[in-house]
């Protein structure tokens, strides 16, 4: 067998998962990719500066145990740090590293400064006529992290939303892109970032945005013959926090002169925080430009919470409520409401509103009325735990055989419809769903969803599966 870097590097990556945490592998060395080999020394491309810089501050030995056992005492590892150039200038250069036989390679990007003719700053959140020199941030200040409460579904990104706060623009995390479904804690957690910084950093300038009136902005701006003003204001702030930016999809006009503004505030050291209902890698209709700049620091992804973080979250909204709840009246409604954190705390609050108004005692019984009456009203999206229960039904297995390792083409088939449905009907990344249904990677899930629609257009038996297990979903 031909000895090549990619077969170099999977072996080194199988050597590596097995002695790292899951999620830090899935965070440091799913996104590297190998691209050269030449004699003893193997190149591989990660996605930014920082990147590269925390593989080498904790993870520089188990890489060098890895590479030498593929390739001896005397291996190499070159790092290529893949940034595409706006302006054509694709000189790369080699940086050498102190007291060590690795190198790395990038292309530099070149950030053209705006000239601003008018001295005066044009703040795009000022209404004409009234005079306000101050930047408002644009935060609420009951997103904090005091109400943000950590579980299992959470921790990644609160933990790195902590960290940026501690030392915003001096992180790896730079981007931080907080992504999931709706309801997740997305706005919320974004917003707690800026508060912390806010109260650590007075001085520092920091703003909140939705990229949908970010985008308005940006038209007003071009009407008004001002499009360098816009730039400017933007260039100027220190946290620039841009919540839903999938907004941005196929407005290229916008997504050019956010571009520049990004540059800008990254080579300047400034901090830039992103929301999004979809990791990057399942975006449409983005530039690869600004993606690749999107996958620069962290993604970290929220998800449905557990069923203790459920129950947390209900009783601290009790308490800042100031409002008593027997437990099990708690534990019902964190028991039955899974989705999000948004459906939940709605829930509760119609309890409490249900039973002040018509002075009804607060019961199982009420509070089963209740969640009836919410969850049939509100538009739920399906958990991929409910999809894989309802296709390991229909095929007469338990969950942990569709889970398996097993190659049978029978229960393959299930697990790849399981993908599917999961990809289709939830807003899961392909990671999450690969590392929820049997701890795939998204590649494989990417092969499962085209597998289904091969198979659905050829095979009348296999269309039958995927009708009635859709059925059976009810959507």
């Amino acid at each position: 067998m031909e000895v090549t870097a990619q077969s170099v590097w999977k072996n080194c990556l199988s050597f590596i998962k097995d002695n790292i945490q899951p999620q830090a592998y899935k965070t440091w060395f799913e996104p590297i990719t190998a691209v050269k080999l030449t004699d003893n020394a193997l190149s591989i491309q990660v996605p930014s500066k920082f990147f590269y810089e925390w593989l080498e501050e904790h993870y520089v030995k188990i890489l060098k145990v890895a590479l030498n056992k593929e390739l001896g005492d005397r291996a190499k590892l070159v790092y290529v740090i893949k940034m595409e150039n706006t302006y054509g200038n694709k000189q790369p250069f080699t940086e050498k590293i102190p007291s060590s036989n690795r190198s790395a390679v990038r292309s530099q990007d070149v950030d053209i400064p705006l000239k601003n003719k008018n001295p005066e700053l044009k703040n795009p959140f000022i209404i004409p006529g009234i005079r306000n020199v101050k930047i408002e941030s644009q935060l609420n200040p009951n997103y904090n992290f005091e109400n943000f409460l950590e579980g299992d579904s959470n921790r990644l990104a609160r933990n790195a939303g902590l960290a940026v706060a501690n030392k915003p623009g001096g992180t790896s995390f730079n981007p931080l892109l907080i992504f999931g479904g709706v309801g997740l804690g997305k706005t919320h957690l974004s917003h707690a970032i800026g508060i912390d910084i806010k109260d650590k950093y007075p001085e520092k300038t920091v703003l909140y945005i939705s990229a949908e009136k970010f985008t308005q902005q940006y038209i007003d701006s071009v009407k008004k013959n001002n499009r360098n003003d816009f730039i400017h204001f933007y260039q100027i702030i220190d946290v620039l926090i841009i919540d839903d930016v999938q907004f941005l999809s196929g407005k290229t006009g916008t997504q050019d002169v956010f571009f520049h503004i990004f540059n800008h505030l990254h080579q300047n050291g400034k901090q830039v925080i992103l929301t999004s209902d979809k990791a990057p890698v399942d975006m449409q209709d983005i530039e690869q430009r600004l993606l690749s700049r999107f996958k620069w620091g962290l993604s970290a992804e929220l998800q449905s919470p557990d069923f203790e973080t459920r129950v947390s979250i209900l009783k601290n909204k009790l308490y800042r409520d100031g409002v008593e709840m027997p437990d099990d009246i708690i534990e019902y409604v964190a028991k039955h409401i899974k989705t999000n954190v948004r459906e939940l705390e709605g829930a509760i609050i119609s309890l409490i509103a249900q039973s002040s108004f018509n002075k009804k005692e607060i019961t199982i019984s009420l509070a089963k009325e209740i969640v009836e009456k919410f969850v049939k009203n509100t538009k739920r999206e399906v958990s991929i735990d409910y999809i894989q229960k309802v296709v390991s039904d229909y095929f007469q297995m338990d969950v942990d055989t569709l889970q398996s390792k097993t190659r049978k083409r029978h229960i393959v088939q299930a697990r790849q419809l399981a993908m599917f449905f999961a990809k289709k009907y939830t807003k899961a990344s392909l990671a999450s769903i690969g590392s929820q249904i049997g701890k795939r990677d998204h590649a494989t899930v990417l092969h499962a969803c085209k597998t289904v629609d091969n198979l659905s257009s050829t095979d009348k038996q296999f269309r039958k599966y995927v009708e009635d297990i859709a059925k059976k979903l009810a959507l």
